[in-house]
């Protein structure tokens, strides 16, 4: 019988980690391979984390609400095969200590001890760990690992969080010390993990829940590091909304779902990206990605979260056929059947905010794509028409937020007139749904 570790793998593009939202095994269980063994929220996605073995379950090393780096053990698995690279390196450096046949997991994290690293050697680092020492100022060079081959855990730090002696850089603490032993430095206390939050008689605490914090950290994440810039044109859409209006009955009976305005505006965003590229781009650091395929993200928001399903190549769909997407994707996320599949590979967002009542608001950029549309609701106005004369008009106010790193004015301008232009042209004459 061997040890085997399973660890958290990578659910989608640019997720650096997980949490455990729920575990559905327990230590003893016996488990067959791609049998299910937790329930994991990321920035993008929520997904079960399948077993690459069959065996039984000797230890959950994580906690429901801990996160983890892709690539840290989450759990191990007693198997039939060769010894678990974990193991082997226990029964080198301390050959008097059971072998691998009769220790267990646990026992194995009771002998570890810090591994001090060479002086010269490179340092490396989860991106748990670096989160965690600059959220509490750790100086990652003072602190000795207990993982292997002397690695910093995420458990390393926590400890020191814990107990409250942070260690800072030694030219900092000298910096900030006075002649006089009793005054403490100020540069060595953390930043609180927590904001102080008073609590009256008949307050609701709410717990944050897995993917609740996934979501606060992606959009953190694009609010610091993507400069937004704003934009919103308004769109006189009267002949869209009557020819959807002559066709909902018909097309209900014949294909079984609702054809949404929402539909029409996916299709003429997307016939616009194919015409400004640009638009479909993502910031790489030092190079800006030009993506080739259009794949539209659509807000789906439940009762506690928000998801973004993705259209994939949605320029080849028909307005048919992206009614139908956003129809069945709407459905998967609400009876939480959502695959983590269909949550990847987004290059825009397009956001039906017009569904609340809203007419006009500036959206977060889905990170790590370029922009994002919010797609108003659509109201009566009057309008004055060419030659003076005042009518009722169906107007609609398209709100553009983009990453200025990648985008400018000129090309987002461009970019919305067109799609204005792509919609104020929707007749029976000239469009077709099929």
């Amino acid at each position: 019988m061997a040890i085997e570790q399973i660890k958290m793998p990578q659910l989608g593009e640019s997720v650096t980690e997980g949490t455990i939202e729920k575990w559905l095994i327990k230590p003893g269980d016996h488990v067959n391979k791609y049998d299910a063994l937790a329930e994991v929220n990321t920035d993008k996605v929520t997904a079960e984390v399948p077993s690459s073995f069959t065996g039984i379950i000797k230890e959950l090393v994580a906690n429901e609400g801990d996160t983890l780096a892709v690539g840290e053990i989450i759990c191990t698995i007693e198997t039939e095969g060769a010894a678990s690279e974990e193991i082997v390196e226990v029964k080198e450096a301390a050959p008097e200590e059971p072998t691998a046949e009769t220790v267990k997991p646990a026992e194995v994290q009771k002998h570890a001890t810090p591994v001090e690293r060479e002086k010269g050697a490179k340092a490396r680092y989860s991106p748990a760990v670096l989160k965690i020492s600059q959220e509490h100022g750790i100086d990652l060079s003072l602190v000795t690992g207990t993982g292997n081959e002397g690695r910093i855990t995420r458990k390393d730090l926590l400890k020191i969080v814990e107990s409250g002696e942070i260690p800072v850089a030694k030219v900092e603490q000298e910096a900030a010390s006075t002649p006089s032993p009793t005054v403490t430095s100020s540069a060595a206390t953390p930043k609180p993990a927590h904001t102080n939050v008073p609590v009256a008689v008949g307050d609701i605490e709410i717990p944050i829940t897995g993917i609740r914090k996934a979501i606060a950290a992606n959009m953190l994440r694009s609010k610091h590091e993507a400069p937004h810039a704003w934009t919103m044109i308004e769109v006189d859409v009267t002949s869209m909304v009557q020819y959807r209006d002559s066709i909902k009955n018909e097309f209900k009976q014949k294909e079984g779902f609702n054809v949404t305005y929402f539909a029409f505006f996916v299709k003429a965003v997307s016939q616009a990206l194919k015409e400004f590229p640009m638009m479909n781009s993502m910031w790489a650091g030092d190079k800006i990605i030009q993506k080739k395929d259009i794949n539209i993200s659509i807000a789906v928001a439940t009762e506690d979260a928000l998801y973004v399903p993705v259209i994939k190549n949605a320029d080849e769909k028909t307005i048919k056929g992206i009614g139908r997407e956003v129809n069945e994707l709407a459905a998967k996320v609400r009876s939480g059947k959502l695959k983590s599949d269909e949550m990847q590979g987004g290059t825009f967002t397009v956001n039906n905010t017009g569904s609340f009542g809203s007419i006009q608001s500036m959206g977060i950029i889905n990170y790590p794509q370029a922009a994002i549309l919010q797609v108003e609701s659509i109201v009566k106005r009057p309008v004055i028409m060419d030659g003076g004369m005042i009518a009722a008009r169906d107007m609609v106010n398209l709100c553009l937020s983009l990453d200025h790193r990648v985008l400018d004015g000129l090309v987002a301008g461009r970019f919305l007139a067109r799609v204005k232009e792509i919609l104020e042209n929707i007749t029976k004459e000239n469009t077709s749904v099929y």
